[in-house]
């Protein structure tokens, strides 16, 4: 989770995690991404509004299970990100208000797609979810002039149990020469 603040709660710095040394230089070329789950959100119109399926466990493979859900804003111009997580998968929904653009970087040498990168229009003119696996470095920046909605269910809990683990995040916004850059 990058930037949440409540009254409720507190996650000690001490459970953040950042990247400890310069990440390699990787050259990304534009293409698909293994494990980067793109699906269209169907949105259902009647006289009191619209509703809009999240998710079902009967179309969703059982490790991308929610642990937790949230939801955002972003205000125009904000990016989240770029950041990376070694055990969760993030479930975004983007439905609008707001336009995005999602950024997803493969920098897990073992992968297929390996040094690709992805570029996806969502919000409110494309209404979609995205499954990020472990390991993709992503981001999104909302690029409406008006604030935007992202709604999260990762399948892991933020900070574990009790808020008492350390956070799996690899934040990499402030990294130095860095390859993941936004547009």
């Amino acid at each position: 989770m990058v930037g949440i603040c409540s009254p409720f709660w507190t996650v000690p710095d001490r459970h953040r995690r950042t990247m400890q040394q310069p990440h390699q230089s990787i050259d990304f070329r534009s293409a698909s991404i293994e494990g980067l789950v793109v699906r269209p959100i169907a949105r259902f119109n009647d006289h009191r509004g619209w509703l809009v399926e999240l998710f079902r466990h009967d179309e969703l493979d059982s490790e991308h299970w929610p642990m937790m859900a949230y939801a955002s804003e972003t205000i125009p111009g904000a990016a989240r990100g770029p950041h990376a997580h070694t055990r969760q998968s993030d479930y975004f929904a983007f439905l609008g208000p707001g336009e995005f653009r999602f950024y997803a970087w493969d920098s897990r040498p073992e992968s297929p797609s390996y040094a690709c990168r992805a570029t996806i229009e969502a919000g409110q003119s494309n209404p979609c979810i995205l499954i990020v696996p472990p390991g993709v470095v992503h981001a999104y920046r909302n690029v409406s002039a008006v604030p935007g909605l992202v709604f999260n269910a990762p399948n892991q809990l933020y900070a574990g149990p009790g808020r008492q683990e350390p956070v799996d995040e690899i934040r990499l916004e402030e990294l130095p020469n860095s390859p993941y850059i936004l547009d």
